[in-house]
């Protein structure tokens, strides 16, 4: 009889043991359809980052690092000068090139200069001597013409007195020729050719100059320096990377669900919130790109949703912000037309 109770007694302790997780279960259950019901999701929130413009401070002269004229976290202004580098190589090919140009517009000058005045005086001379004797001859052959036609002289004593004549009148136009040339210089081919040879050895100066004047690079616009790369004494070649400059050109950038883009589009004025600084400020939207379907937000099928491209905005803050860093969080608050 004991032992009949004794069964009967546990068999009502696991019937009130399994109503009792029943009834919690139905609580539960009950409490999270009530949740679902009652409790709103809240919005979306859209983190992004502050940004600005980096570039890196390069030159097209190789050389050696002489000296650096800045440190990391310095502020600059525009034209400052930020580095100093040495090209023993180039500055040796500046002075042949020097040399070059000298030599050419030396021999542009002699060219130009004609010849020598005592090579023009003897061509002259010379003309003036051949005018001479063709004056003695045309007075001989008039003379053996009138006494040719007298009958005093053979014809052919006339004859040799016209050759004579018409041979100095020859000499006499070839010694023109010579003194007008002798006169005029240079050909114009050989002035044009000198004058050619100048500007190439010009445009050899030139091109060594255009590389020693980044001997001293300085700042293209204020900004902060963030890094630098080489030492001083070490040897840099052409465009390699001096120093990165940072602009003072802060912007904020978001990457957001195109469905969140309803409202928004260039020129829209947006509130955000930097929480390292504990301010919220108004931004101005300038740039929206799609970032490619690499970047889609991916539906749940179950739920009858689609997928969602992924769009980046930027928006420059109205007003400058002190401290604002490049990393720094950014909290797309409130937007408005």
């Amino acid at each position: 009889m004991s032992t009949q109770t004794s069964e009967e007694a546990v068999s009502a302790k696991d019937r009130m043991l399994i109503l009792t997780i029943v009834v919690v279960i139905l609580i539960l259950a009950g409490l999270a359809i009530l949740g679902f019901l009652v409790i709103k999701q809240g919005p979306d929130t859209v983190q992004g980052q502050a940004d600005a413009t980096e570039i890196r401070i390069s030159g097209k002269l190789p050389g050696r690092i002489e000296e650096i004229f800045v440190e990391e976290g310095d502020k600059v202004r525009k034209g400052d000068t930020l580095v100093h580098i040495r090209s023993s190589l180039v500055e040796a090919r500046l002075g042949q090139a020097e040399a070059m140009e000298t030599a050419a517009q030396a021999a542009n000058a002699k060219v130009d200069a004609g010849t020598r005045s005592q090579i023009v005086k003897a061509a002259y001379e010379l003309w003036q001597q051949a005018l001479a004797a063709e004056g003695i001859a045309k007075k001989t052959y008039d003379r053996m013409e009138n006494l040719y036609e007298k009958g005093v002289v053979s014809e052919q004593k006339r004859d040799e007195a016209k050759a004579a004549y018409e041979a100095t009148s020859a000499g006499v136009a070839a010694a023109e020729s010579n003194y007008s040339l002798a006169k005029a210089g240079a050909q114009r081919e050989d002035k044009e050719a000198a004058l050619a040879m100048v500007n190439v050895a010009k445009g050899g100066v030139n091109e060594v100059t255009a590389l020693l004047e980044d001997q001293y690079l300085t700042a293209p616009y204020d900004g902060e320096i963030t890094e630098i790369y080489p030492n001083v004494s070490e040897l840099v070649a052409t465009g390699a990377p001096i120093m990165s400059l940072q602009k003072n050109d802060h912007w904020v950038v978001f990457n957001v669900r195109e469905t969140l883009l309803k409202d928004i589009s260039t020129g829209t004025l947006i509130k955000i919130r930097i929480p390292a600084l504990d301010m919220t400020t108004d931004a101005k939207v300038f740039y929206i790109k799609d970032l490619g379907t690499y970047a889609n937000w991916q539906a749940t099928k179950a739920t009858g949703d689609y997928d969602a491209r992924t769009f980046q905005v930027k928006a420059r803050p109205l007003s400058r912000i002190d401290n604002l860093r490049p990393g720094m969080s950014v909290i797309l608050e409130d937007h408005k037309k």
